[in-house]
């Protein structure tokens, strides 16, 4: 078995959401990207913090620390 150091891309969202709770600093552009997309698709349900995150993420997904990521991460969960 080889120990890969690169962390793999989450598959399905059920993955996203559960490295963006667990390790949300390992997280990709295209991930952190995609778990605000989500997040702002089901709006009525995140606070209007969570939006602000998710859309700034949208914007600038190298800005956004890996606690407002992994709040988005819960939003997301709490979703499902």
């Amino acid at each position: 078995m080889t120990n890969h150091s690169v962390p793999h891309a989450a598959g399905s969202i059920h993955d996203l959401v559960r490295k963006a709770t667990h390790s949300p600093a390992i997280l990709t552009k295209s991930e952190i990207i995609r778990l605000a997309e989500h997040v702002l698709k089901g709006g009525e349900h995140a606070t209007e913090e969570e939006q602000a995150i998710a859309k700034e993420a949208l914007l600038d997904p190298d800005n956004v620390d890996a606690a407002r990521i992994q709040l988005l991460g819960k939003r997301a969960a709490a979703r499902k």
